[in-house]
């Protein structure tokens, strides 16, 4: 929401000074003395305006394009377990969508004191 009012913000100052200098400079008018100022002033605003549009949509477009990067960076680790974990599964030649049979439970070294 804050990158969308950005935009907009930054969409109407230029909208605004590009409205004030052809109005100021529209044909057919004659400026006075003191509209030079003026029509001066409202360029060297809209100049900036359209600065500031152009370096907050490179600042968008550099974030989307570093969060893209990591949510593929963050993807391609995952990829790598879960085709590891299957490995072993697909080189004994068990399809990888079964279970994997049960451990044992129970001692696995053979007791040396006698059973009763």
């Amino acid at each position: 929401m804050h990158i969308r009012s950005s935009l907009v913000v930054s969409n109407n100052a230029v909208a605004v000074h590009q409205d004030r200098l052809h109005a100021l400079t529209r044909s057919g008018h004659v400026p006075a003395f003191y509209d030079l100022d003026r029509i001066t002033s409202s360029a060297i605003a809209l100049r900036v305006a359209q600065a500031e549009s152009r370096t907050a949509l490179q600042a968008i477009s550099h974030v989307i394009e570093a969060r893209e990067a990591s949510v593929t960076a963050d993807r391609a680790p995952a990829l790598r377990l879960a085709q590891a974990a299957v490995a072993p599964l697909r080189a004994l030649g068990q399809p990888p969508d079964q279970p994997a049979p049960s451990a044992t439970v129970g001692p696995t070294v053979a007791s040396t004191r006698p059973r009763r």
